[in-house]
């Protein structure tokens, strides 16, 4: 085997887990605290994806997907807010009406995307600093997939601060640790399950941005990752931070080097076989959870 191809594979699966990793990130959170499954998490993505393209029609040049980021985030997270405050939080305490009532809200927001942009979606740029690519040891590093590697690791680095160096971060693991310790304290345990809700989508909303760098921003597309992410969850360890970033990039890794061998749609196939034989020999995860805690 050609070793700059397998230099450029393994690359490549850094790259797709960092996506995967972003995309799991915000249902590790949710989880953890709420155990909360939003079947809505996709269209998270989609909705950054969105906001990326609106704010390049308004903030065009080079720093204009900069720019995209904080929108993005902000959005994400405003509407994560919006989502809890109405339906989440009513129906936190049931769990399969959560999962229905959020899956009946992706098909609203897809249909609504569709209505709006239409079935072909958008397209969002790459400016011109994100042209080319690094050659290293004959394979090429193109600079796309790097800023998405810098903005998942900035974004991780960011989340392992606040959750160990902030009070937000504090109250968020003493929720986690007794919910109903903490709410005997005084700590508003509503206040931080939205809180951390809206982190969750507001981190999606960042994963669509870089998302829209790699093909067209459609109505369905944080649907292409919802799975993934589902899969990053369940064999990082439910509710695990530590163990989502581990799941993600082996995930990448498997997706990559499957496809050395195997077309796009088997290597997906041979994801799922890998997370189900994985699942099997250790139930817990890659990081067992010892209680209702997020492990940073």
């Amino acid at each position: 085997m050609d070793p700059a191809l397998l230099l450029g594979q393994i690359f490549n699966g850094f790259s797709v887990g960092s996506l995967y990793l972003l995309a799991a990130l915000g249902l590790a959170l949710s989880f953890g605290l709420m155990r909360v499954i939003n079947m809505a998490h996709g269209e998270m993505l989609m909705l950054g994806g969105y906001l990326a393209w609106g704010t390049l029609q308004v903030v065009p040049g080079p720093w204009g997907i900069i720019a995209a980021l904080p929108v993005a985030f902000v959005g994400a997270a405003i509407f994560g807010a919006l989502l809890h405050t109405t339906l989440i939080a009513r129906l936190a305490a049931r769990p399969l009406d959560t999962l229905l009532a959020t899956w009946g809200v992706s098909l609203v927001l897809q249909q609504a995307a569709r209505s709006l942009f239409g079935a072909i979606g958008v397209e969002v740029t790459a400016p011109a600093w994100l042209d080319g690519a690094v050659a290293i040891g004959g394979a090429s590093l193109p600079y796309t997939r790097l800023f998405i590697l810098a903005v998942a690791a900035l974004v991780l680095g960011g989340l392992a601060l606040l959750l160990a160096r902030t009070r937000i971060g504090l109250l968020v693991r003493a929720v986690n640790q007794d919910r109903m310790m903490a709410a005997a304290t005084g700590i508003d345990v509503n206040r931080i399950d939205l809180i951390v809700f809206s982190l969750g989508t507001g981190i999606a909303g960042l994963a669509g941005v870089v998302l829209a760098l790699l093909g067209p921003v459609t109505p369905t597309v944080g649907q292409s990752y919802i799975v993934p992410a589902f899969l990053v969850v369940v064999m990082g360890g439910l509710g695990s931070i530590t163990g989502t970033v581990a799941a993600a990039l082996i995930l990448g890794l498997v997706v990559a080097l499957s496809q050395l061998v195997v077309d796009v749609s088997l290597a997906q196939v041979i994801l799922l076989v890998f997370v189900i034989l994985f699942i099997q020999v250790r139930p817990q995860g890659v990081v067992a959870s010892r209680s209702r805690s997020l492990d940073a």
